[in-house]
């Protein structure tokens, strides 16, 4: 059962769907196709964990232009993740096209969203890490902050899911720039999130360094965001 919130993160709740209804769902959508650069150096997919119920699942979206699986970022982060933890870590690559399409970023919601709710009746044991970078971190921002269905977006995620999830990490995303990072516009899920934003991408900031969003795994944010999330799973 999920454990009762507190009124004051309630209450946030109810200012943050106001203020969603406000900008509309679909502005992190359209910020896929107005801010968002082809990623670069893709990597292969990774290999699914052999335990069907791992103690802990990644659930990551992949950016723009990446072929099918984790992406770059992913790969890096999941890798990061099993060297700081001795639980067993699978992961799942969302499916969407990942392309610059407003409605391939919706596909890939309904596909996170839809695996949340399968992992919490088929492993209610396993803690789900939701993560994505550049279109994909777009993608957990519908997840985790918009409440209501619309345009393409069909599955939401239904409140009483939010203790299956122990964190959620984000790069380079694009909804820093139109609304807030992921930390303050999820009420159920930004105390435990982490949403990094390299300097100068420009992206998810006002800077103008265009390499700045394809340095992730460089810039050693991947290994912040494995530390934050290990401490939570």
């Amino acid at each position: 059962m999920l454990s009762p919130f507190p009124a004051n993160r309630w209450s946030r709740s109810a200012r943050t769907v106001g203020r969603w209804a406000g900008l509309g769902a679909s502005a992190v959508l359209s910020a896929v196709i107005l801010l968002i650069a082809p990623s670069v150096n893709p990597a292969a997919i990774p290999s699914a964990a052999a335990d069907p119920c791992p103690d802990v699942e990644v659930i990551f979206a992949r950016g723009t232009d990446e072929p099918p699986g984790v992406g770059r970022v992913g790969d890096a982060f999941v890798s990061a993740l099993r060297g700081r933890t001795d639980r067993s870590v699978g992961v799942y690559a969302v499916n969407y096209p990942a392309t610059k399409n407003i409605f391939a970023a919706a596909d890939g919601a309904n596909d996170a969203s839809g695996r949340v709710q399968y992992m919490a009746g088929a492993c209610p044991d396993t803690r789900l890490v939701l993560g994505g970078y550049s279109q994909g971190a777009a993608v957990m921002d519908v997840v985790t902050a918009v409440p209501l269905a619309g345009f393409g977006f069909g599955q939401p995620l239904p409140v009483e899911f939010a203790d299956n999830v122990a964190a959620v990490a984000v790069f380079g995303n694009p909804s820093s720039k139109i609304g807030g990072p992921l930390t303050a516009l999820s009420p159920l899920y930004g105390y435990k999130a982490i949403d990094l934003c390299n300097g100068g991408d420009p992206i998810c900031s006002d800077g103008r360094d265009v390499r700045a969003h394809s340095t992730y795994v460089q810039s050693g944010m991947v290994n912040q965001a494995a530390n934050f999330v290990a401490g939570l799973v």
